[in-house]
């Protein structure tokens, strides 16, 4: 089992670099960045752009990976986003994860766009990783699709695949069969669930529906990452409670689990001294 973290991009950056500095010490094996304009769960705070978050945590950070939790069609271009990929993995010297999602709301209609239905943001997100995967792999890439056009889109240096991975975000069965098919990992929050075991249920159920959709198409079971703070309570709340939530990963199969860093305030409120205490043990239960 790998361990990673997720700080929310509300923090300044002198704020946030000493924090992404503790957490490589700590040993998590990878760091994630949501990517939004504006996100709902702090409508009112002040938010940071996730690709240059990523460079700056990229100088000063060696070992870990670093990742999207998750990008989204909602206000970019694949082509473009393409551009920003390469260059990450640059400055980072290989060590960038790609999360991609469907995206929601609010930043599905801050560029004036009209909201679009859940089926139809499914229909965008699939041709959008489809000609990202494109843009990171072939030269003079030209493409006419519903959503998205290129005219011969350079890729100088040869492909960035496999070695950046595209990491597709499903909690619905037509987007965690997407993501078995086409993904070069699963990224899951498992659904909704208002007790535990119900969540774990949901949980269970699109595990089950990834690995049947891996079986057909024939492909071997790539990394699947889940994220604990999903499910119901706080998976910070003691060293127990993370430790029962890990021990369910990893029964189910996932070979990688994501927190959030404790915050003061709600969201992800939480004591850090917990992070600290699993860090000085070790992230894996004893």
């Amino acid at each position: 089992m790998r361990f990673g973290i997720c700080l929310l991009s509300d923090l300044p950056w002198r704020t946030a670099k000493p924090l992404w500095q503790r957490a490589e010490q700590m040993g998590f094996d990878h760091g994630w960045v949501y990517d939004h304009l504006v996100w709902g769960g702090l409508p009112d705070a002040r938010w940071f752009s996730a690709m240059p978050t990523l460079t700056a945590i990229a100088g000063v950070t060696s070992r870990m990976k670093l990742g999207t939790f998750v990008a989204s069609a909602n206000f970019r271009h694949p082509a473009v986003f393409a551009r920003e990929v390469a260059t990450v993995v640059d400055i980072s010297d290989g060590r960038l994860l790609v999360g991609l999602g469907v995206g929601g709301s609010p930043d599905d209609r801050i560029l004036g766009q009209e909201p679009l239905t859940a089926g139809r943001r499914v229909d965008r997100f699939q041709e959008f990783a489809s000609l990202l995967r494109r843009t990171l792999s072939e030269d003079h890439v030209t493409a006419d699709g519903e959503w998205y056009a290129t005219r011969d889109m350079r890729l100088v240096g040869g492909s960035l695949l496999p070695q950046v991975p595209l990491i597709l975000a499903g909690n619905g069965p037509r987007s965690v069969r997407y993501a078995a098919r086409h993904g070069d990992g699963w990224v899951t929050t498992g659904g909704a669930g208002d007790t535990l075991d119900e969540w774990l249920r949901r949980v269970s159920r699109n595990r089950d529906i990834f690995q049947e959709a891996l079986d057909d198409a024939g492909r071997p079971t790539p990394d699947t990452y889940l994220s604990l703070n999903a499910a119901p309570g706080n998976p910070l709340e003691s060293i127990g409670r993370f430790d029962d939530l890990v021990g369910h990963a990893a029964a189910l199969g996932f070979t990688d689990v994501v927190v959030h860093w404790p915050r003061e305030s709600e969201p992800y409120l939480g004591d850090v001294a917990v992070l600290e205490a699993l860090a000085a043990r070790g992230f894996g239960a004893p």
